[in-house]
């Protein structure tokens, strides 16, 4: 089942980078930093909507890290983490489910003192498992455990998001 399609989508990441701008206008420099392949496209979108509304200074950056095992590989950061120091950094991926890939996926910004760590999703699901807090997201779903959230974005696809 369909639960968000291209033109929703479009107008949810439209909302979310109001929403940021609105919680970050005074910050000298934004980091968007997108978890794998799908936060990384969706940071992407999100990054050209920001730079379509404001002037506010952005650098996107990726965040490596294994979902089904995250202690397996180090989880890695495609900048210098001392970059990060004093910076608002907004971790970005396509569904916060548990909220574990996300919760590892800032490990690295714990080796340094980011001035804050926002997270920005397509879809939160409402049952974690880990400590973490979604501060901007597209839509909110309760779902059982035994559903599965689709976030279809990236390149040559139609954007959508699907509940299996």
């Amino acid at each position: 089942m369909q639960v968000l399609n291209e033109r929703k989508i479009r107008q949810k990441i439209r909302r979310l980078a109001i929403e940021i701008l609105e919680h970050n206008h005074d910050e000298p420099e934004l980091i968007l930093a997108g978890i794998n392949n799908r936060g990384m496209a969706f940071a992407k979108l999100l990054e050209a909507e920001l730079q379509s509304i404001s002037k506010l200074p952005l650098t996107l950056t990726q965040l490596r890290v294994s979902p089904a095992d995250p202690l397996s590989t180090e989880v890695t950061i495609g900048m210098p983490i001392e970059a990060l120091r004093g910076k608002a950094v907004i971790v970005v991926d396509d569904v916060a489910n548990t909220g574990r890939t996300i919760f590892y996926a800032c490990k690295p910004l714990l080796e340094t003192l980011p001035k804050k760590i926002e997270v920005a999703v397509i879809v939160d699901r409402s049952h974690k498992s880990f400590p973490v807090k979604v501060d901007y997201f597209g839509i909110s779903l309760a779902t059982t455990l035994l559903e599965n959230i689709d976030v279809q974005i990236g390149d040559n696809q139609p954007l959508g998001a699907f509940l299996n």
